[in-house]
């Protein structure tokens, strides 16, 4: 098997090099382009790992907060902020600043609220129960947002400013040009993944969350409150997804009752294929999506197309669940009896 998997990543290599060659200014600009969008899929699929390594519970819900979060950033921009398309910097940044704000602490509060009511009566049934009661809370949370702006999605304007220029590389017209909006997610998601691997391994509280996750009840022997623990870690998760709702909407300029779904799934697949549990992993794995699917749908030499980017993306769920359950960076760990 692992000359298999050898074999593949030399075709694949072999393949960007030929891309890489062909046309080097659309490879970097692919390249920018799977950066961005795989730093963003790493803000949901960090949510994710966080609760999975407590709880063991995969929240669909998950991507719902983070479309909750999408839809209070273009309510405040457009709303309170009135932003537009000639908006100046003192108008866009207090708009980032303050949907940043209030989407994180609005997320945040949903999903500790959600794990309250959904999930805590539930924490010693059998694990297919938690599972179809967040498939349940995820149509919840859609439905919420249909009646709260309807089944149109929510335009946000193209400021000037955000698609503004950072650095160029090369000679235009075939120029690599790398914008704010692109850098945003990437500059979030590094000071985001060592606040967190800080807080998980070297704080009072990410030790309870390490003990929590190990062993509940042994947890609880220990003088660790438990319920508060776990609540804890639903607040991060959300507020992450909140903060993700943010720069998804002003980076795709839209946002829909369920562009959860889609986004949701494929950070969890990012989570996976990273080590659900490991939150390195996580960013790897949604890093590598990124990629996968900005090559795809944007190398011009034999790639596939748009219209395998899913299912490519989800084959290889498969194949990691089938040859290496673990995940890249995840450990092997027997299941507890």
């Amino acid at each position: 098997m692992p000359a298999i998997g050898l074999t593949l990543v030399a075709i694949v290599l072999a393949w960007l090099t030929k891309n890489l060659v062909d046309d080097w200014s659309l490879f970097f600009r692919v390249f920018l382009i799977g950066l961005t969008n795989g730093s963003l899929y790493a803000l949901v699929a960090l949510g994710y790992t966080l609760v999975y390594g407590i709880l063991e519970l995969i929240n669909f819900a998950h991507g719902d907060v983070f479309m909750i979060g999408g839809m209070i950033a273009a309510t405040i921009a457009l709303t309170l902020f009135n932003l537009q398309e000639t908006s100046g910097l003192d108008t866009l940044i207090p708009a980032i600043f303050v949907a940043l704000l209030v989407a994180m602490a609005g997320c945040a509060l949903l999903n500790a609220t959600v794990e309250r009511i959904a999930y805590k009566p539930l924490r010693r049934a059998p694990r297919l129960i938690p599972l179809i009661t967040a498939i349940g809370m995820s149509f919840i949370l859609q439905d919420i947002a249909l009646i709260w702006k309807g089944s149109q999605p929510i335009a946000m304007p193209a400021t000037p400013r955000l698609s503004g220029s950072i650095f160029t590389l090369g000679t235009c017209p075939n120029c690599v040009v790398y914008t704010w909006n692109r850098l945003l997610p990437v500059v979030i998601t590094i000071p985001v993944l060592i606040a967190l691997v800080y807080l998980v391994r070297y704080t009072r509280r990410g030790k309870a969350m390490r003990a929590t996750a190990q062993d509940k009840d042994a947890a609880a022997m220990m003088g660790i409150d438990v319920n508060r623990t776990i609540s804890f870690a639903f607040v991060i998760a959300g507020a992450l997804a909140g903060a993700a709702g943010v720069l998804f909407a002003f980076y795709f300029q839209t946002i829909r009752y369920d562009s959860g779904f889609t986004i949701g799934l494929i950070a969890f697949t990012a989570a996976v294929l990273g080590g659900i549990g490991n939150l390195p992993g996580a960013v790897l794995g949604a890093l590598l999506i990124g990629f996968i699917q900005a090559f795809n749908e944007g190398l011009s030499w034999h790639a596939p197309g748009p219209g395998w980017s899913q299912s490519i993306v989800f084959a290889i769920l498969i194949i990691i669940l089938v040859f290496r359950p673990q995940g890249l960076l995840g450990e092997q760990t027997p299941e507890g009896g």
